[in-house]
């Protein structure tokens, strides 16, 4: 037995054997997981949502406590500005949110009109073959037949709809809460971890929050000032629905790598149904946003990277987008980042068992 464990080989495979044999057994249970999934999904959403909140909330909380502001009279001043800032910003962009959807509307047949005309146009180009003829028909009779299926399901499933804005609905108050109470919260969880291990588990949240704080936080103010610039480079260019397409642009950006490209794409399309020029310019202006982004805005804003390698970041994205979908890329990088400096302190502490 004591020749077989100090085997590498044979351990290596031994290992392996049981991994594929615990993946064989999670797929046959995979309904029952999925049942459980959707469940907690549903339960858990909105704390987690408004764990996040109060996460990039909590410095300024803790800033204006630290001045003799008692935390529950810091939470609603916090609430209140950010109410007043809300609010005038809705007041000034709902109307023109209102008229561009409105015009939207309006024009939805000409767009159409001109989208068909520019895919005969592909399908009488003698130079493309057929195949890529046949291939881009057959996606965009796919994608119509999506999108007339979303707006079905949107239609018929009211009821969750109602309850969606459930949720958005007691978000709020449950971010007040873990924002009034933050403290008790990490001081109570302290006390369930033996004294033994209250140092590294302490150092651990620590090194989980100077690899998230920077990021989380910036990366918000980041969408927005790439949201602006995008709006204000499709101003200059006249691109129709500049407000709309820059909206995309700006809540796209916070998935790394692959956020540009879904920011640009409806952007792309509309401004097919425009001319050429338009679409090069389209495709000037997110250029610039990125490029200042990734050189300019990022690195002053974010400050420290989460030192993980692209091709980690991309594994995480699609991991995140198999799991939860937009939301789960949204997520993916800063849970990745976590659970990488758990593994680190982990992997640490049973180095320092097997030396002692």
């Amino acid at each position: 037995m004591e020749r077989f464990t100090h085997n590498r080989l044979l351990m290596a495979f031994a290992y392996i054997i049981l991994g594929l044999l615990s993946l064989f057994l999670l797929l046959q249970i995979k309904p029952m997981l999925m049942q459980v999934y959707d469940f907690l999904k549903a339960v858990l959403t909105p704390f987690i949502i408004a764990m996040i909140i109060s996460y990039v909330l909590h410095p300024v909380v803790s800033m204006l406590h630290d001045r003799k502001v008692p935390r529950t009279a810091a939470v609603l001043l916090i609430y209140a500005v950010f109410s007043a800032s809300l609010t005038v910003l809705l007041v000034n962009m709902i109307p023109m949110l209102v008229e561009q959807l409105q015009e939207l509307n309006a024009h939805a047949p000409e767009l159409t009109m001109r989208a068909q005309n520019l895919v005969s146009d592909f399908n009488n180009n003698s130079y493309l073959p057929d195949s890529f003829r046949n291939g881009l028909n057959h996606s965009l009779y796919g994608m119509e037949k999506r999108l007339t299926q979303f707006i079905t399901n949107l239609i018929n499933n009211i009821g969750s709809m109602l309850n969606v804005v459930f949720v958005a609905f007691i978000i709020p108050f449950l971010a007040f809460y873990i924002l009034k109470d933050f403290e008790v919260f990490e001081r109570t969880v302290i006390t369930y971890v033996p004294k033994t291990h209250r140092k590294n588990i302490v150092r651990m949240f620590k090194d989980i929050d100077d690899a998230l704080g920077s990021y989380i936080r910036g990366q918000f103010l980041v969408c927005v000032i790439v949201g602006v610039l995008a709006y204000i480079g499709y101003l200059i260019i006249g691109m129709p629905y500049a407000l709309l397409l820059a909206g995309v642009v700006a809540v796209t950006n916070i998935i790394p790598y692959l956020g540009p490209f879904f920011g640009a794409a409806p952007a792309l399309l509309m401004a097919s149904t425009v001319s050429l020029k338009m679409m090069l310019l389209v495709a000037l202006v997110n250029t610039v946003c990125q490029i200042l982004e990734g050189n300019v805005i990022s690195p002053q804003v974010v400050g420290r990277t989460l030192h993980m390698h692209p091709l980690s970041i991309i594994f995480a994205l699609l991991v995140g987008g198999e799991i939860a979908g937009i939301v789960g890329m949204i997520l993916a990088v800063p849970v990745f980042a976590a659970l990488k400096v758990i593994a680190q302190h982990l992997f640490a502490y049973y180095v320092r068992r097997r030396t002692t």
